[in-house]
């Protein structure tokens, strides 16, 4: 990646297979870039995250998609970045925020341009107008853990009160893919990666954030599932990096954990299993072979 360097916009710290994402915390990141909406959002990236990705893998003027964009935190970077950013969300809630947050930044003197699609990332080649084909320099996205999340909470005199805990309404919601079992989710996730491919232009690149994550007291090895989904995908495995979820003050990580984590986590050592708190998320860079016909295919 030393080549990277060499090129405006580029610093020599986004090349460190260490990200440290979390010097500042989630609030301080988003304070006045986004509408105060965004907040209810269960399981946001952080903002520095998606900035380091476009800093370390793209030039200004460049075109940044996030397939399953949320609230936007993608977009809302990289336009800040000088790029021009594409969203897709499938929740109308959600893609409704991330459009105001568009709209936000515009006004803030973003250089950069961002639209927003609803629809389901599955299907990006049908959403997405045929001209960006072939065009998209950097993907940054990340798949759903499951429906439950940390959510937020609120102390009251009757306990704790958790809200904004789960992706959509299951029952009425199937085609959501954090309602999915493993196996379907990796293979819509597998489905998502293929329309990526289409959209990218040659020697694109794909960051995906993921982490390992207990079901039912079983670690899932989601990270090494979506590389082999980026295989399937017509993918090639980049790099693997870390990005901190805690912030680094004198040799030490400080952890942020949510309040339910925390929970869990003091709750799992007091019956003897040593869990730890949850400090980085693994970064999955993938690349679109040179390939002059990848763009003119139609996703599978």
């Amino acid at each position: 990646m030393s080549e990277l360097n060499d090129r405006d916009g580029y610093d020599k710290r986004a090349l460190l297979s260490v990200w440290a994402t979390a010097q500042r915390t989630g609030p301080a990141q988003r304070k006045g870039r986004y509408v105060p909406e965004s907040v209810a959002h269960p399981a946001r990236m952080l903002p520095d995250i998606a900035a380091h990705a476009i800093t370390a893998y793209t030039a200004p003027g460049d075109i940044v998609l996030d397939p399953m964009c949320g609230i936007g935190t993608t977009l809302v970077e990289a336009m800040h970045l000088g790029r021009d950013a594409v969203g897709v969300e499938y929740e109308a809630q959600w893609a409704a925020i991330a459009d105001l947050n568009v709209r936000h930044t515009q006004q803030s003197g973003a250089t950069g341009r961002g639209m927003v699609a609803r629809g389901d990332g599955t299907q990006l080649t049908g959403i997405l107008p045929r001209h960006l084909h072939g065009q998209v320099s950097l993907v940054v996205t990340s798949p759903p853990y499951g429906p439950t999340v940390h959510g937020h909470v609120r102390p009251g005199k009757d306990g704790i009160t958790k809200s904004s805990g789960t992706y959509g309404e299951r029952d009425a919601d199937r085609g959501n893919l954090a309602h999915l079992g493993q196996g379907e989710l990796i293979d819509k996730f597998t489905h998502i990666l293929r329309g990526c491919r289409v959209l990218l232009k040659p020697g694109g690149i794909v960051v995906v954030t993921a982490r390992p994550f207990r079901k039912r007291g079983l670690l899932v090895d989601l990270p090494s599932a979506v590389f082999a989904a980026g295989i399937e995908a017509g993918l090639a495995p980049l790099e693997r990096c870390v990005t901190l979820l805690g912030g680094v003050r004198d040799g030490q990580i400080i952890a942020r954990p949510s309040f339910f984590q925390l929970q869990s986590v003091r709750k799992a050592r007091a019956a003897g299993i040593p869990l730890h708190l949850i400090v980085h998320e693994d970064v999955l860079v993938m690349i679109k072979p040179d390939d002059p016909q990848a763009g003119t295919e139609v996703a599978r």
